[in-house]
């Protein structure tokens, strides 16, 4: 029986510090086959060696945000390469490019320099990528149409770009991260991208504990919470909400090749 696949979790996360355990333990009773809990920081990766030791359904990915980059120097790159060749550690990230945040050029060129670095790390393990990318949409792509920067297919996380966008990665093999976003009613452009893209190209994501779905936006976002963009996801796509379930789980087993 297909189970929710979610793709893109913090649960290491300090809003769960009073109950992660009860959480997790609870995820199977929940509907929720599988988590990849995602890493930002040095401490966050950390945190997440251990969940994967801890629990069976969970996984990880590790790698430096582009928000924290100034953690990433040859020594935690070292490490980073180091651990994920853990047997559940399926990928690298959350890496990429935030433009919000950092308006000065010379953060922004340390940025890219950081994302390429974890790419070629990437790239020797043989591990798909788990891409942020926020106001970067140009800067992004053309990193990623690289030849020589290209690794095993990859997740565009929590998509916010346009359907031409969206199309443009699937042609180079990634996935696109869909979660609550997609349930919020002034979302028009990722509703569209829903539409417009084969389900065999989305994975689930919560990015929780944040961006929780209606009808619990504003609150701490918890994996069940997924029911809801199963069910947006259906309606947009004329699809049963099982179908939606199964096909996205098995996309995500291909996207971190687990089995």
């Amino acid at each position: 029986m297909a189970m929710i696949f979610d793709t893109h979790a913090h649960y290491d996360d300090p809003q769960f510090d009073e109950d992660r355990e009860e959480i997790l333990a609870s995820l199977t009773a929940d509907g929720i086959g599988t988590v990849v809990n995602v890493g930002s920081s040095l401490l966050s990766n950390q945190k997440i060696l251990e969940m994967i030791k801890q629990y069976r359904n969970i996984y990880g990915a590790v790698g430096i945000h582009p928000s924290d980059i100034k953690d990433l120097n040859p020594q935690t790159l070292g490490w980073i390469t180091k651990v994920a060749s853990h047997k559940k550690i399926v990928a690298i990230g959350e890496i990429g490019l935030d433009f919000h945040w950092e308006k000065t050029q010379e953060g922004r060129i340390r940025q890219q320099l950081g994302f390429i670095d974890q790419i070629k790390v990437a790239r020797k393990l043989g591990l798909p990528i788990i891409v942020h990318s926020r106001d970067a949409a140009e800067v992004t792509y053309k990193l990623l149409s690289q030849e020589r920067l290209m690794t095993r297919p990859g997740v565009i996380h929590c998509f916010s770009y346009s359907k031409e966008l969206a199309e443009a990665y699937i042609r180079r093999g990634y996935y696109i991260g869909i979660g609550g976003v997609v349930t919020y009613k002034n979302s028009r452009v990722i509703k569209e991208v829903v539409e417009a893209i084969p389900i065999e190209s989305i994975v689930l994501e919560t990015d929780c504990p944040y961006l929780a779905p209606e009808p619990n936006r504003g609150t701490r976002n918890l994996s069940r919470n997924l029911y809801y963009v199963v069910r947006t996801i259906a309606q947009l796509k004329d699809m049963k909400d099982e179908d939606v379930i199964a096909i996205t789980e098995r996309n995500a087993k291909h996207l971190y090749g687990i089995r």
